[in-house]
C-alpha cells in the first residue's frame, strides 16, 4: 500500500515538473537578459526557437490519421411478400416475388467515404443483400468505387469535379436517388432499363454551383426524397454493359445530364431535367426452346435515348415524374431475331408528407426491350402501387403497399406477360 502511494506521488511529482519546464527556460532566459549576461539579439533569437517549437507542437496535434478522415454508415432492407392471388408473379427486382418464396434481405449496404486531401474524395459502397433476380442471397458484391477529384483550377469552392470508378450513370432522376431514400420499393423498369444497376465503369465530369449543392444536401438532410450531388450539369463517358460486367465492344457509351431545383414564392422546391445518352451495347442471346435467335452485328446494336424529370418536393404535397424515349436492342415478335427497336415508358407518383409518415401512390407503365437481359426481351409493364412509410426515427423505417402488377417475366423463356396483385412489406434500418 505504501509503494502505491509513493508510486501515485511520483507521477504528480513529474507531471508537475514537466509542465513547468517551459516556462522555467523562459524565466532562465528572461533573468539573463535582466542581468547582462545574454545579448538582446541572443534573447529574441531563443524566445523565437520556442515560439517556433510551439508551433510545430500544435501543428502536430491538430494532424489527424488516416482513420480519422473516414466515415462508415450503411442500411439494411428486410422484405417480405404477399401475392393475393397468382403465384408466377415475378419481377427482377425483387426475387421474393413469387411462389415458394419468403423473408428476404434485398439490401445489406456499407458505405466506407472520406475527404482524403482538400482536393480527393473516396467512396466505396459493397452490398451483401440478394442479387435481384437470380435466387443468389448474401453475397458480397461491389456497388460503388470511385474517387471524386475537385479541381482548383475552375473553381476554388469545389464547383468542378471528376468522378473516376464505378458509379452511378447521371440518367434520369430516381436511378440516381439512393434506395435508402426512395419511397417506392423498386425503380420503374422504364428508367432503370437505361442502366441496370444505375452504376457503370468511367469518368463523368460534374458542375455543381456553391448555392446548389447546399439545397442538395438539405433535400437529403429534411427528409425530402432528394437525389443528391449529381450536379447541375454533367457528362460523362462509360462502357454501357452496365454494372459489374466486363465491357464487350470497343465502343463506349456517352452521357449529358442537365437538372436544376429552384425555389417557389411560396417556399416549395421544384426541381426539372433532361438527360441523354448514346452507345453501342452488346446483347447476349440463348436458345428458346430449340431455337436460338440470331444477332447482327456479333450482338453490337445501337442503344440511346432521352429523358424528362420533374419534381415538385414533399412540403406537405409533393409530385413526382419522369419519362423516357429511346431506341434499343429487343427480341422480335416471333422470337427468332434480335433487332434494334423503340422503346418508350416513365412513372407518375404523387405524395404527401405528415409528420414521419409519408403516403404515396405510383402509376407507371413500359415498352420495350430490357437489354442487360439474354435476348433482350420485349418487356411490356403496367403497375400501379399505393403504400405508406413511416418514419420511427431515422434509424428505423416501414413501409408497406399494395400493387396491381401486370409485366412480363424476363428472367424465363419464352417470356410470358404475368397478372396479379400483391401485399409488399419492408423494414430498414439505418446506421
Amino acid at each position: 500500500m505504501r509503494r502505491l502511494w509513493f508510486a501515485t506521488v511520483a507521477c504528480v511529482i513529474g507531471l508537475g515538473l514537466i509542465a513547468q519546464a517551459n516556462s522555467a527556460q523562459a524565466s532562465i532566459e528572461d533573468i539573463l537578459y535582466e542581468k547582462g549576461q545574454i545579448t538582446k539579439e541572443e534573447w529574441l533569437k531563443t524566445k523565437a526557437d520556442h515560439e517556433k517549437d510551439e508551433a510545430v507542437i500544435q501543428a502536430r496535434a491538430q494532424l489527424k490519421n488516416w482513420y480519422d478522415k473516414i466515415a462508415i454508415r450503411g442500411y439494411t432492407q428486410m422484405r417480405f411478400n404477399y401475392l393475393t392471388d397468382e403465384n408466377d408473379l415475378r419481377s427482377e427486382y425483387d426475387s421474393s416475388i413469387g411462389n415458394n418464396t419468403g423473408f428476404l434481405l434485398r439490401r445489406v449496404r456499407l458505405v466506407i467515404s472520406g475527404d482524403i486531401t482538400d482536393w480527393l474524395s473516396i467512396y466505396f459502397q459493397p452490398d451483401f443483400g440478394a442479387t435481384s433476380g437470380t435466387g443468389n442471397n448474401n453475397f458480397a458484391q461491389l456497388r460503388d468505387a470511385y474517387a471524386d477529384i475537385f479541381l482548383p483550377f475552375l473553381s476554388k469552392d469545389k464547383e468542378f469535379r471528376i468522378r473516376a470508378g464505378q458509379s452511378k450513370v447521371p440518367f434520369g432522376f430516381e436511378s440516381l436517388q439512393s434506395s435508402q431514400n426512395r419511397l417506392a420499393f423498386d425503380r420503374t423498369d422504364a428508367i432503370n432499363s437505361a442502366v441496370q444497376g444505375e452504376r457503370d465503369l468511367g469518368f463523368f465530369l460534374y458542375y455543381t454551383p456553391v448555392e446548389t449543392r447546399k439545397v442538395f444536401k438539405n433535400l437529403i438532410e429534411k427528409g425530402l426524397k432528394g437525389s443528391g450531388d449529381y450536379g447541375v450539369l454533367g457528362v460523362g463517358v462509360y462502357n454501357g454493359q452496365t454494372i459489374n460486367v466486363t465491357e464487350a465492344n470497343d465502343n463506349k457509351h456517352v452521357v449529358l445530364h442537365a437538372t436544376y431545383p429552384f425555389e417557389l414564392p411560396y417556399g416549395q422546391i421544384v426541381q426539372v431535367g433532361v438527360d441523354a445518352y448514346r452507345g453501342l451495347i452488346n446483347v447476349n442471346n440463348g436458345a428458346i426452346g430449340a431455337v436460338t435467335p440470331t444477332r447482327p452485328d456479333g450482338g453490337n446494336i445501337n442503344d440511346e435515348r432521352i429523358g424528362a424529370h420533374f419534381v415538385l418536393y414533399p412540403q406537405p404535397f409533393g409530385l413526382q415524374a419522369e419519362w423516357n424515349w429511346g431506341r434499343g436492342p429487343e427480341l422480335n415478335a416471333t422470337q427468332t431475331a434480335l433487332q434494334e427497336g423503340s422503346l418508350q415508358g416513365g412513372y407518375v407518383q404523387a405524395m404527401y408528407k405528415w409528420n414521419d409518415a409519408i403516403p404515396y401512390i405510383r402509376w407507371q407503365e413500359y415498352n420495350g426491350g430490357k437489354k442487360h437481359r439474354t435476348n433482350s426481351p420485349f418487356n411490356v409493364v403496367r403497375e400501379l402501387e399505393v403504400g405508406l412509410e413511416y418514419q420511427f426515427s431515422k434509424a428505423l423505417e416501414f413501409t408497406i403497399a399494395y400493387a396491381w402488377m401486370k409485366r412480363t417475366d424476363t428472367q424465363n423463356a419464352p417470356y410470358p406477360i404475368r397478372d396479379g396483385e400483391i401485399i409488399r412489406t419492408q423494414l430498414q434500418w439505418n446506421f
